[in-house]
């Protein structure tokens, strides 16, 4: 997907963007490229696929979810890495609110050095383990959209990003094939952790690259105290009922 092909399967979507984000995009890409020479960010740096499946792909959560694309929402991005999908959701919807959450600080400062490049405003970059954060009143709870592009299981995911959502507020989970599986593996830590199934969707890649499964969990309840828990367990002992 080239940038021409990107600009014009946005339009198709009703997406038009501005000579000002197409420049946007375009300085994302250099900087990813560039920084990706002297810090591990990506496999993928041929322009086509940074295209379709970094930035094409995060904006398929606003596909499935329009508001993301519109609206005025505070989202949380867990595990943020090279900045998907928040940046470029942020970069169509410049009304979000973005908070990235990483381990690695020199994430952070390679997120903090791009949103300077692209004169995005609105973003809180936190470098720290998404179980410490959880607890942290200052992002505890907080959120109306929290989300995670990580490869971690549903029943990990749930623990890491559930806690950071507003009662009312929602967490999307953004899988592959294996979703329906994952999920009936996570009911009981979604239900533990105060959130319920709302919905479910697919979205079909162009080019044949594949499915993207999005679960939706609503957060109903405040998540008990005792969640997250400490670093490195929910990984290693996932929440079974």
């Amino acid at each position: 997907m080239k940038p021409e092909e990107f600009y014009q399967a946005l339009s198709q979507r009703g997406i038009e963007l501005s000579s000002e984000q197409k420049e946007q995009f375009q300085i994302y890409f250099h900087e990813l490229v560039e920084t990706n020479k002297v810090m591990n960010l990506t496999t993928i740096t041929e322009e086509s696929q940074v295209y379709l499946k970094h930035f094409y792909d995060s904006l398929v959560l606003g596909f499935v979810d329009e508001r993301i694309l519109t609206d005025e929402l505070s989202l949380c991005d867990i595990g943020s890495g090279a900045g998907f999908p928040s940046i470029p959701l942020k970069i169509v919807n410049p009304k979000l609110k973005i908070t990235m959450v990483d381990s690695l600080n020199k994430r952070i400062k390679f997120l903090n050095d791009l949103s300077g490049k692209l004169n995005l405003t609105g973003i809180n970059l936190v470098h720290g383990r998404a179980e410490e954060l959880g607890k942290n009143k200052l992002y505890r709870e907080n959120y109306d959209i929290v989300t995670a592009r990580a490869v971690a299981a549903m029943n990990v995911l749930t623990e890491l990003c559930l806690p950071f959502a507003k009662v009312g507020g929602e967490f999307i989970a953004m899988k592959s094939e294996k979703a329906p599986e994952e999920l009936s593996e996570a009911t009981y830590a979604i239900k533990i952790l105060g959130g319920k199934v709302g919905d479910q969707k697919s979205f079909e890649l162009p080019n044949n690259e594949g499915v993207r499964n999005f679960i939706f969990v609503d957060k109903t309840k405040p998540t008990p105290k005792k969640y997250p828990r400490k670093p490195g367990t929910p990984g290693r002992k996932p929440l079974v009922g």
